[in-house]
């Protein structure tokens, strides 16, 4: 359910989202932990969005980035990005294992 709320460009979150960002830095895809808090959020603001687009959908004529709807989902969707790029990221096995050997390779 929470995985379904945020994409790069609308606004869904995909387990492995990375923030757009990231991508650009040359980060990898990485998982988040979403607390109880986090996930109540995403889910309320998806709801929201989709509840939205899916008015304006139906009661617009023609689509403009000016228009208060779009402007309104544009905030909330801002709104997700930054409540799951707050939640941290799980470290790879990789990095678990870095930190495991790191006492006794340094």
């Amino acid at each position: 359910m929470i995985g379904d709320m945020m994409t790069c460009s609308a606004a869904a979150v995909a387990p492995g989202f990375a923030a757009p960002g990231d991508a650009l830095r040359g980060e990898s895809v990485r998982r988040r932990r979403i607390s109880p808090q986090a996930g109540r959020a995403l889910e309320i603001l998806g709801h929201a969005i989709e509840y939205l687009a899916d008015e304006y959908v139906h009661r617009a004529e023609s689509l403009s980035a000016h228009d208060g709807p779009v402007e309104a989902l544009q905030l909330l969707m801002r709104a997700n990005r930054q409540v799951y790029c707050e939640c941290p990221k799980v470290p790879t096995m990789a990095d678990r294992w870095r930190s495991l050997l790191r006492p006794w390779v340094a």
